[in-house]
Formats: C-alpha cells, sequence, structure tokens
C-alpha cells in the first residue's frame, strides 16, 4: 500500500516538471530562435527578452534588425502591447 501511495507521488512529482518546463510549453522556430538571439544578445535579462520575442515571432514571423530599435521593419512586432498597454516585444 505504501509503495502504490510512494509510486504515484513520484509518478505526479514527474509528470507536474514535464508540464511546467518552458521549453516544452513555448517551442520556437529555427528561425525565430536564431533571431532572438541576435535581437536579445546584449539584453540586461536575456531569458525574458528571448521569451517575449519569441512569443512575439512566432505570432508575427518576423523579428527587427538589432539589439535595439528598428521596429519599424516589422509593423505587427512594433504594435503588440501588454495588458498595460506598454510594448510587449522587445
Amino acid at each position: 500500500m505504501k509503495l502504490s501511495i510512494a509510486a504515484l507521488l513520484l509518478s505526479l512529482v514527474l509528470l507536474s516538471s514535464l508540464v511546467s518546463d518552458p521549453a516544452l510549453a513555448q517551442p520556437c522556430s529555427p528561425f525565430c530562435d536564431g533571431k532572438c538571439k541576435d535581437r536579445c544578445n546584449k539584453a540586461a535579462v536575456w531569458d525574458r527578452c528571448f521569451k517575449y520575442c519569441g512569443i512575439c515571432c512566432e505570432e508575427c514571423k518576423c523579428v527587427p534588425s538589432g539589439t535595439y530599435g528598428n521596429k519599424h521593419e516589422c509593423p505587427c512586432y512594433r504594435d503588440k502591447v501588454n495588458k498595460k498597454g506598454t510594448p510587449k516585444c522587445p
């Protein structure tokens, strides 16, 4: 009885770690992966920049050149805003 409960708890822990892994939840295409690495290369908070850049890239299919600015190159990327009305894409 105790062994089956322990096995159940262990399987729940393993399952929850798979579900909460951000890499599995948000797959990034090779195009977006490369473009966002370039875009976020000099970002102070690289992981956050890379996450939001990937989301925007997947939706807009483009990423502005350089590490900052140039958002006129991709209007969809430029016009995305979060709940607060501030730019969503880095």
